[in-house]
C-alpha cells in the first residue's frame, strides 16, 4: 500500500487528516477551552498548574514483608519522591489472611502481605503519616485497609482530619477489567459509599475513591473507552453517594481518578484533556454541582504496564519516557513511571531509581512545566481532544440507556466491549499493521536479555503466618469476637455505618481475613457470569 492511499488513525480508530488547519478545527475558545483552573478545565485543574506546584512523583511500590517494603519506601523517599504508593499482595486484595489456605503460594508475590494492624505499623514505621501523601491500590477491601492506616496514624498522634493520599476504593472496574472483587457488586458499593460518607465527615483532605482507568486500559479498552467507561463509573459513584443523602459538593471535590499513559503520544495529551473537560460538563449540568472543585478531574497516571515488553528491555526506558511526557502534557496531578524491568518481575532497585529520575528530568530539565498546557491551541490536539470527548459522550448515552454503569457490567455489556477492542489491537500486532520495536519489527533474534531481578524469598509467606499465630496468641479473643459479632449486625442493616467498627476492630487485633469472612458469611461472594 502506498503512503498516500494509507488511511492513518490513532490508537482508538480515529481517523488522521494530513494536517490540520482553521478550516477543520473551529474552537470556541471561552466554551470549550477557557482558563487553567476554570471551568471546563480543559487546560489544567489548576491556574498556575505546574509553576505552582510539580506533580507528585508517586512511585509504586510493595512486596515482600512490611519490613522489606519500609525500607524501599524510605530509600525512594530519600531519592527524591514526593509521595507513597502502596502495592498490596494478592491475597491481601480479595481479603485473606497471609496463613489462610487460599493464600498458599501468593504472600508478598505481587505486594506486600498486610493481615492485621501489626503489619500496617511496620509498613509506615519511621515514616511520618501527617507529612506524606500516601496512595493505596486497594479495592474489595479497601474500607479495613484504611481503617488500619487511620490506626496507625492515631498511633503517630496525627487526627484523621490531618491525613492526605488516596485509597483507589474503585470496586466496579474490578468487575470488568480486575478481578480482586469479593462481593457481589451491590454490596460492594455499600462499602465504597460507606468509606466515601466517612471521609467526607472526618477526613477532609483524604481522596476516598480513585477511579481507575488505567484497569480498563490494561485490560485492552482504547483511549475513548478508557475515559467513556471511567466517568461511566464515577456517574455510579455520584448516585450512590447521593442517594445516602450526602450533598455532592460535600464529597465531590474529593473524588479523583487513575488513568493509564500509552502510546500514541498525541491522543494520549488529548484524552487527559477531554475527560477533564467532559467530567467537568457532568458534574455541572448532570448533577448541578456549584462549587468549581467538585467539577475538576484530578487523575494520577502510570505508565502502561501492558506497553513493556521482556524482548530488548532497554527500550522500555524510551516507552515510559514518552508516555511520562504525554501525562505531564496532558496535565496529571500525580505519576507513576514503570520500570524497564517490569515485563520480566518485580522491579530492582536501580530500575525503580531510573524511573524516578525519569519524571525529575521532565521536571527539571525539558522546560515544558513553564507554560500551562503548551500544546493548548494546536490543531491536531483540539481536533483530538473534540473526537474523543464525543466518542466518549457517545458510550455514556449507551451506558445511560441501559440502566447505568451497574446495570452494563451485570449484562456484560462493558467488559464485551473491552474484550472486542484487546482482540482487534492484538490482531494489529501479529498482522504487522501495528509495529513493536523488538517484537514483531526490528528483532535481534538474540535470546532474552538476563538482568538482575527483585525475587521474594519463599520465607515470607512462613515468616507472615509465625506472625499471624503469634498475634492471636495475644489478642484478646473475646474481645475480638465481640467485635465481629457487631460487624456482622451491621452488615445485616442496609446503609448501617461499618468504618468506625472497622477501625475498632482492627485496633482490638482483628485481621483483614476475619473480617473479610464475616462480610462474606452475610453477603456472600460474586462468581461471574458468561455473557454470550
Amino acid at each position: 500500500m502506498s503512503e498516500w492511499s494509507r488511511q492513518y488513525a490513532t490508537a482508538s480508530g480515529i481517523p488522521l487528516q494530513l494536517v490540520y488547519t482553521p478550516a477543520e478545527v473551529q474552537v470556541d475558545y471561552l466554551a470549550e477551552l477557557g482558563f487553567p483552573g476554570q471551568y471546563p478545565f480543559t487546560r489544567g485543574a489548576y491556574p498556575t498548574m505546574y509553576r505552582g506546584r510539580l506533580w507528585t512523583m508517586r512511585q509504586y511500590a510493595g512486596y515482600a514483608t512490611a519490613e522489606e517494603s519500609n525500607a524501599r519506601y524510605r530509600y525512594l523517599l530519600e531519592q527524591g519522591q514526593t509521595g507513597l504508593s502502596v502495592a498490596f499482595d494478592l491475597p491481601t486484595q480479595i481479603g485473606y489472611d497471609a496463613d489462610d489456605p487460599m493464600a498458599e503460594g501468593e504472600v508478598g508475590r505481587v505486594g506486600v502481605s498486610v493481615s492485621s494492624l501489626d503489619d500496617m505499623r511496620t509498613l509506615f514505621a519511621s515514616i511520618p503519616l501527617g507529612q506524606v501523601s500516601t496512595s493505596m491500590t486497594i479495592n474489595a477491601p479497601a474500607a479495613i485497609i484504611l481503617a488500619m492506616y487511620i490506626a496507625v496514624a492515631k498511633e503517630q498522634g496525627v487526627a484523621p482530619e490531618q491525613l492526605r493520599g488516596t485509597v483507589q476504593n474503585d470496586i466496579l472496574k474490578e468487575y470488568v477489567a480486575r478481578g480482586t472483587y469479593i462481593f457481589p457488586p451491590r454490596p460492594s458499593m455499600r462499602l465504597t459509599t460507606d468509606l466515601i460518607r466517612y471521609c467526607a465527615h472526618r477526613m477532609p483532605r483524604w481522596h476516598p475513591i480513585s477511579i481507575s482507568g488505567y484497569h480498563i486500559r490494561e485490560a485492552g479498552a482504547n483511549a475513548v473507552q478508557e475515559v467513556a467507561f471511567t466517568l461511566a463509573n464515577g456517574i455510579a459513584y455520584i448516585e450512590a453517594a447521593t442517594a445516602l443523602g450526602l450533598e455532592v459538593d460535600s464529597f465531590a471535590p474529593h473524588i479523583s481518578f487513575f488513568f493509564s499513559a500509552h502510546m500514541d503520544f498525541l491522543e494520549e495529551i488529548a484524552k487527559f484533556r477531554a475527560a477533564r473537560r467532559l467530567w467537568a460538563r457532568i458534574m455541572k449540568q448532570r448533577f448541578a454541582a456549584q462549587h468549581p472543585d467538585s467539577c475538576t478531574l484530578r487523575f494520577h497516571t502510570q505508565t502502561a504496564g501492558s506497553t513493556l515488553t521482556a524482548q530488548q528491555p532497554e527500550n522500555n526506558v524510551v516507552r515510559v519516557a514518552l508516555q511520562a511526557l504525554a501525562a505531564v502534557l496532558g496535565g496529571t496531578q500525580s505519576l507513576h513511571t514503570n520500570s524497564l524491568d517490569e515485563a520480566l518481575g518485580l522491579p530492582s532497585e536501580e530500575s525503580v531509581r531510573l524511573a524516578l529520575r525519569t519524571q525529575q528530568i521532565i521536571a527539571y530539565e525539558s522546560g515544558i512545566t513553564n507554560t500551562v498546557d503548551p500544546l493548548g491551541g494546536a490543531y491536531a490536539i483540539e481536533y483530538l481532544t473534540g473526537e474523543i470527548e464525543r466518542r466518549a459522550q457517545g458510550y455514556i448515552t449507551q451506558i445511560d440507556a441501559m440502566g447505568g454503569a451497574m446495570a452494563a457490567i451485570e449484562r456484560g455489556y462493558i467488559q464485551q466491549e473491552i474484550a472486542d477492542a484487546a482482540y482487534r489491537y492484538q490482531q494489529d500486532i501479529e498482522k504487522g499493521e501495528r509495529i513493536i520495536v523488538g517484537v514483531n519489527r526490528y528483532c535481534s533474534g538474540e535470546p532474552l536479555v538476563e538482568i538482575r531481578r527483585l525475587v521474594v524469598d519463599p520465607a515470607v509467606e512462613q515468616k507472615q503466618r509465625a506472625r499471624l499465630a503469634a498475634l492471636r496468641e495475644r489478642r484478646d479473643s473475646e474481645r475480638v469476637s465481640a467485635m465481629l459479632s457487631r460487624i456482622e449486625r451491621a452488615a445485616h442493616i442496609p446503609d448501617a455505618p461499618l468504618m468506625e467498627l472497622f477501625i475498632e476492630a482492627v485496633e482490638v487485633g482483628c485481621t483483614l481475613g476475619e473480617i473479610c469472612s464475616v462480610l462474606r458469611s452475610v453477603w456472600g461472594v460474586y462468581h461471574p457470569q458468561a455473557h454470550i
